[in-house]
């Protein structure tokens, strides 16, 4: 099936003396022509009534042009009432406020998600003159306390999701569809409560959706230009397509489902390019080469260096130090003014002893005297050694002397990268090994332990011994708390001490502690540990004279190499429960939402639902589209032929390619392991959106029997000599204009019946509940009830 969205409308052209006039055919006729008046062989009457029809046609846009505006006022009108409520932290600005103002102190932070969004919301606070100093700590706090100029940002994505209805409407009219059907599309985003309200807060779905739609649009409007190659304005809506994908992606890495959603009908596009036998002629091999290279360019170079700037900007932009810092290696650290961890490594000398902490999980390496018990639950033995476990807090179980493994005359020797050392517990005075002994929740782990020190300087001294190996460290490297991240390789077996977040903790015999065991994949990021601390340094000792340290470069691209694997790690990492996470399955059919705020004084809550009414009737057409694609290829199947090609086309390209615009921004989420909230589905309901506007009009738009009006060079043609009779070679070309100009011309009541109907319930929907969309006002017990129709988890219910 081709997704290229064929059938799309085509603009108006100067006629040569200065009058538009249409490309294609006319728009078709409602005054009851019949081709008998083609077989008397009035063909000069007839040809005066098109070129009569061709220039009223061109004054039929001021309607589109019309219901636009009022669409476009209506959607600022629904995002920006009451804005200012509540005047305190609502759900997730506590992230993404936070974060603007980190930027605008310059101070490093760490999230998983692209810059772009979080930019827009820094470049509205600093318009507005705002220094940052609110860190937006608690949901409920007050913005006019602290004095945040909290409207401004929520001015940024209000106005992103006002013009995001105005893009829904330009895609459907774009496309050529009626205009019932146009306001139909429109009107589900712009009555929705969920799309109102993720676009009045301080979050980055608003930026998303709307970028994501651009992209749709500039894609509509290349596609339309195809026939007319590396023109000036084919060139112009190739790069913006590039650019508004790039735009999604750089705010978050969903927007990879926009790049997919276009890169198949530019593949299939290409594909047809590539035939030989296309109607336009074929294409010699250099001409397909610079049509390939064109979209490469436009596609894919040019969003990726987009994508990149946003990086660089970042990257500028927070040269401090800040909450950031720990998610990063030591070498970026360095880069960063004010780090801590740069004025206070302290270089570890050999007999130190030191606390050892874990990067990822941050539980420290601890012992006790408690043993591993003879038999695990699942059946397997242990060493009954002694426990090695990861602790959350400090402890004096913690410390660990480092000791070399050859005999070193006196102290003060430096503890360097790739040195083969050992550990003795000090609180116990036994050695930390590792041995071919399965670990207590994984056969394929090594068991961490500890033996006495006539053991561990007897028979197992070697399976004492462990190699320290520095993050890109250099060999010889002196070894530093909090600088050196390190991994440590037990010698004879070559596995890496290591724990992770998802192991669950020691049974009751280890007290709950985090396991500690040995891992034999060596290149895993979750091997990495660090010195925290030495305690007991004299005060006088050298190594704590600090040198005035000056900031290090670093080259973008490592920079950026490592903020990428670290975004990506904690991204999939987000894999706990929340009381408001749901699945993708009931998303389409709205089964529950989330609390974004509320207030027991007045009763007010802030409830992130959509309008159940749009998204029931979205969700049920998709439903219809896939039952209307079966019984097509069943009837052709069957040898019944109910469309034409052209509606055929129209239907499996057009409002197929919104239809895969659904499914590839709604399937993925299901092999997603990370918490999945409600507005993950806000891409895909627009697209739904756009699929139930197309649905609407071809299931409610039957062509009519009699011939239409057409342009002068068809009915030319249809005069010259062929077997077939005048009555066939009219509707021959009937059956080849332009779909928009097939229906345009005839009754659409049923259509605009429908439409009004359809609008009419979105309305109600929304009103119902828009109390929960705006927080206000507060509700009764009864009144919440009725709002709970799938049982939502609604507040004061009771």
């Amino acid at each position: 099936m081709s997704t290229s969205p064929q059938g799309v409308r085509q603009r108006q052209k100067e006629a040569p003396n200065g009058k538009k006039r249409t490309t294609g055919t006319t728009m078709p006729t409602t005054d009851g022509s019949s081709d008998g008046s083609l077989m008397n062989g009035n063909m000069g009457e007839k040809m005066e009534q098109v070129k009569q029809k061709g220039e009223e046609v061109v004054q039929r846009d001021w309607d589109y042009k019309l219901a636009l505006a009022v669409i476009t006022v209506l959607a600022f009108v629904t995002r920006f009432w009451g804005i200012s409520h509540p005047n305190q932290v609502v759900f997730d600005e506590v992230h993404f406020g936070k974060f603007a103002s980190y930027y605008l102190q310059r101070t490093y932070f760490f999230d998983v998600h692209p810059p772009f969004g979080k930019l827009l919301f820094a470049l509205a606070g600093w318009l507005v003159g705002y220094d940052g100093s609110f860190l937006f700590e608690n949901i409920g706090d007050s913005y006019v306390t602290n004095k945040v100029p909290y409207v401004a940002y929520r001015s940024m994505p209000a106005l992103m999701g006002a013009l995001t209805v105005s893009v829904v409407f330009w895609i459907m009219w774009e496309s050529g569809y009626s205009l019932p059907a146009c306001i139909v599309a429109a009107a589900i985003v712009l009555f929705d409560n969920a799309h109102i309200g993720q676009t009045r807060l301080i979050l980055l779905d608003a930026t998303l959706v709307l970028f994501m739609a651009l992209s749709v649009l500039s894609y509509i409007r290349f596609y339309k230009l195809r026939h007319e190659p590396f023109t000036r304005k084919w060139w112009k809506w190739l790069l913006l397509t590039g650019i508004n994908m790039s735009s999604v992606i750089s705010t978050k890495y969903v927007g990879a489902f926009t790049f997919f959603s276009i890169g198949v009908p530019v593949a299939i596009d290409l594909w047809d390019l590539l035939d030989i036998n296309r109607k336009q002629g074929p294409l010699s091999l250099p001409d397909f080469g610079k049509h390939l290279a064109a979209r490469i360019i436009g596609l894919i170079v040019v969003p990726f260096m987009m994508y990149l700037f946003w990086f660089q900007v970042h990257f500028a932009i927070l040269s401090r130090s800040g909450p950031g810092d720990d998610f990063m290696t030591p070498e970026f650290q360095e880069t960063l003014s004010d780090n801590l961890m740069t004025q206070q490594a302290v270089g570890i000398d050999y007999f130190d002893n030191i606390a050892m902490r874990h990067k990822e999980t941050k539980v420290y390496l601890h012992s006790h005297v408690d043993h591993y018990p003879l038999r695990y639950d699942d059946g397997r033995i242990s060493s009954q050694g002694q426990q090695v476990t990861g602790y959350p807090h400090n402890d004096t179980n913690n410390l660990w002397q480092i000791i070399p493994s050859e005999a070193l005359e006196g102290l003060g020797h430096h503890v360097k990268n790739g040195d083969t050392v050992r550990f003795r517990h000090l609180v116990t005075d036994t050695w930390l090994l590792s041995h071919d002994v399965a670990s207590p929740s994984m056969p394929t782990n090594q068991e961490f332990s500890t033996v006495p020190v006539d053991d561990a300087n007897g028979p197992r001294y070697n399976d004492t011994l462990f190699e320290l190996r520095i993050e890109n460290g250099k060999a010889g490297q002196e070894f530093k708390t909090l600088a050196s991240h390190f991994k440590l390789v037990h010698g004879p077996t070559k596995v890496a001490m290591w724990t992770h977040h998802t192991l669950a903790p020691l049974p009751d015999w280890g007290f709950k502690q985090a396991e500690i065991n040995g891992n034999k994949n060596l290149q895993q990021s979750s091997n990495i540990w660090f010195v925290e601390e030495v305690p007991g340094i004299a005060v006088d000792s050298p190594r704590l004279i600090k040198e005035e340290r000056k900031t290090k470069s670093m080259p973008f691209l490592k920079k950026y190499f490592e903020l990428q694997r670290a975004m990506f790690f904690h991204n999939n990492a987000l894999t706990s429960s929340h009381p408001y996470a749901s699945f993708p399955i009931q998303w389409p059919f709205l089964l529950r939402g989330v609390s974004f705020w509320t207030e027991n004084d007045t009763r007010q809550q802030i409830y992130f639902l959509g309008n159940p009414v749009g998204w029931w009737f979205a969700s049920c057409i998709l439903a219809v589209f896939a039952g209307i694609l079966l019984a097509d290829q069943v009837s052709v199947r069957r040898g019944v032929d109910a469309l034409d090609s052209r509606t055929r086309a129209r239907l499996y390209n057009s409002t197929g390619f919104f239809l895969l615009l659904w499914a590839a921004h709604y399937a993925p989420f299901f092999i997603m392991g990370r918490q999945l909230f409600l507005h993950h589905y806000l891409p895909a309901h627009l697209a739904s959106a756009l699929v139930a506007g197309a649905v609407v009009e071809f299931t409610t738009n039957i062509e009519p029997p009699e011939l239409a009006n057409f342009t002068e060079a068809q009915l030319q043609e249809a005069k010259k000599g062929s077997t077939r009779t005048q009555t066939q070679q009219a509707e021959g070309v009937l059956r080849s204009r332009p779909i928009r100009e097939r229906v345009g011309g005839q009754s659409l009541l049923v259509t605009w019946a429908a439409a009004g109907v359809i609008v009419a319930g979105l309305v109600g929907g929304f009103l119902f509940f828009a109390p929960l969309t705006y927080g206000r006002p507060g509700l009764s017990v009864e009144q919440v009830t009725e709002r709970k129709w799938l049982n939502y988890d609604l507040h004061f219910a009771k």
